[in-house]
């Protein structure tokens, strides 16, 4: 009887070591691949870039989500600049002209080509016209796909002899696009308006 008891307690004991032992493997398992889930995650927010095909650096890549308001305020800004900034040099124009065009729709197109009907170019280049953008403020409602926008600024135009200070209200929407060397933000404009380009002021300029 007393052997049978003795047999029962060690095999319960065995029972309770290997229970134990479960217990820390299954744990020690677990640890091992929330830790493995962890690198994983934290690899995938890493980029490799190729420097002048000789060297790899290590470059944390941000979360996109979270910067995106920002890259499309910055591509309403960009396309404007471009757009709107002109100096006495036809080949500055078209350079100017022809990156904002890869940021917008065929309304940017039409616009650019009233310009062109309309000699706006061709006066800028025979009058010695320097054009400048001020950009006051960039509105984007993001409740709603595609994106609204409104764009707030001033052109600041020197001529020979005044500089004139216009007024520059448009409007459009921005929509989801591939990256691309011309387009880095992934966003496209589409039905873009201008909807106020009225002078503000104009002044002589000084003689010297």
């Amino acid at each position: 009887m007393k052997k049978i008891f003795d047999i029962q307690r060690k095999f319960r004991f065995t029972v309770y070591i290997l229970l134990a032992v479960s217990l820390v493997l299954t744990g020690f398992s677990s640890f091992v691949f929330v830790r493995s889930l962890k690198l994983v995650e934290h690899s995938r927010e890493k980029i490799y870039v190729l420097d002048n095909g000789k060297s790899l650096l290590l470059a944390l890549r941000e979360d996109i989500s979270e910067n995106r308001p920002a890259e499309a305020r910055d591509h309403v800004k960009r396309f404007h600049e471009l757009f709107f900034t002109m100096e006495p040099d036809k080949q500055y124009i078209e350079n100017n002209t022809r990156e904002a065009l890869h940021l917008a729709d065929g309304s940017a197109m039409k616009q650019h080509r009233s310009y062109k009907e309309n000699n706006v170019y061709n006066q800028v280049i025979a009058s010695n016209i320097s054009m400048t953008l001020q950009t006051d403020s960039v509105q984007i409602d993001f409740s709603a796909y595609p994106y609204r926008f409104w764009y707030f600024g001033k052109q600041r135009i020197v001529r020979k002899s005044t500089i004139t200070l216009r007024k520059l209200l448009t409007t459009g929407q921005l929509r989801n696009s591939s990256r691309t060397d011309h387009n880095p933000h992934g966003f496209l404009i589409e039905d873009w308006l201008i909807t106020d380009n009225r002078d503000l002021e104009t002044h002589k300029r000084k003689s010297f």
